[in-house]
């Protein structure tokens, strides 16, 4: 680990947390105004999930931030005008298409891996490419079905061939239709101002430190790194380069770093309440959360049923700039189930009605019902709150 310079700046844990959610939109909302392309470039990520609840996630990421914009509003910011790709980030990922060229590391390193999960088969990846070429975009089905008819990872050899490219960069994804990534040339695709792999590793590896920092605000050396999921070592080469300053913050065991944009003032704005995606990058980091804000929060789509506690797709509720608790939704015809509710006390009860019912109106339903409150006593009192604002 790279040893850490003198602190700029000693910070309360209410201070950090502050700023860690100006730094994500919540506070204050800097990019309200640019609306959905804007809240991409304030992130410099948006995590994408199959999982489909309310709404896919990174549906949920603009409406947590902006309120109820509308659904085909977001799609089109995301996939329409040449402003976005998807690539692997934190995960699979939309990214603004002007940090295409940072990532040239990894596509470098994804042309070098010598060992791939599927195998392809000699001339499928140019055989794909050739269709691109001639036939311009289509999805995986188009160029010859997406699956062998296995599980879910037997893939077809049009399908491993398409993503290989996409590693690649030779191929990018343009649109999504129905959920099925639509796939063309990026020499067709992208600007040819940001069509290059001119950085070095070091470059683009200082850049994405640097824009993990100002999206976190600030974050220890695990918290910058897991943004776009840079290994530690990655960090260390470049941190002292990036920009970002060492700071220390109460409460918090290991040394943390900062960006001096926002130590410059203290954070202040409106707070938004709101139900997050678990994919939410306020949150998607387990022990950050919990750092942060004291709340523990484990996404548990893919916990046996019977070992779930809070429930499928639990989304945190946000108020008041802390997490105060969490639903599990669902939806029937109109009506917007919580399945399951927790709550951080009485006064989490008014901000979580709001919350439900500003989700139920955003995804046009007209009904919320409640199932099982974990705190039984605040059953009523939540009950009473929705029925008296659906009066």
């Amino acid at each position: 680990m790279t040893s850490v310079p003198p602190p700029a700046a000693e910070l309360s844990a209410d201070q950090a947390r502050r700023i860690a959610l100006r730094a994500q939109g919540f506070l204050g909302a800097p990019a309200r105004r640019a609306g959905v392309p804007g809240v991409l470039r304030h992130l410099g990520a948006v995590q994408l999930d199959t999982i489909s609840v309310l709404a896919r996630s990174h549906e949920l990421i603009p409406y947590a931030r902006l309120g109820a914009v509308g659904r085909r509003t977001v799609e089109e910011a995301y996939w329409s005008g040449g402003r976005t790709f998807e690539y692997w980030s934190h995960a699979a990922c939309i990214l603004p298409v002007e940090e295409w060229p940072h990532f040239a590391f990894r596509r470098r390193a994804y042309r070098s891996r010598p060992h791939w999960h599927h195998d392809l088969p000699d001339g499928a990846y140019e055989t794909v490419i050739k269709q691109l070429r001639t036939e311009g975009p289509l999805t995986a089905t188009e160029l010859g079905g997406a699956k062998n008819g296995g599980e879910w990872w037997d893939w077809s050899e049009s399908k491993v061939a398409v993503e290989r490219a996409l590693m690649y960069g030779e191929v990018v994804c343009t649109e999504r239709r129905s959920w099925k990534r639509v796939y063309d040339l990026a020499e067709r695709a992208l600007p040819d101002a940001v069509l290059h792999d001119d950085l070095d590793d070091t470059e683009c590896l200082r850049r994405l430190v640097a824009l993990a920092g100002q999206s976190l605000g600030v974050g220890t050396r695990a918290d910058i790194a897991d943004y776009h999921r840079l290994k530690g070592e990655q960090f260390d080469a470049v941190v002292a380069d990036s920009g970002l300053v060492p700071v220390t913050v109460q409460g918090w065991a290991k040394p943390a770093w900062a960006d001096p944009a926002a130590l410059a003032t203290e954070p202040r704005g409106r707070h938004r309440t709101t139900l997050l995606s678990p994919f939410d990058s306020l949150v998607w980091e387990r022990a950050r959360t919990e750092r942060i804000f004291g709340f523990t929060h484990r996404l548990e789509a893919y916990v046996p049923k019977p070992k779930r506690i809070h429930g499928y797709f639990a989304m945190p509720l946000l108020t008041g700039g802390k997490l105060q608790g969490r639903v599990d939704p669902a939806r029937e015809g109109s009506t917007l189930v919580a399945r399951q509710v927790s709550l951080e006390g009485r006064k989490a009860v008014a901000p979580m009605a709001e919350a439900l019912l500003e989700a139920a109106s955003w995804v046009g339903c007209t009904d919320v019902r409640l199932e099982r409150v974990d705190a039984p006593e605040l059953r009523g009192p939540l009950a009473q709150e929705i029925a008296r604002a659906l009066a």
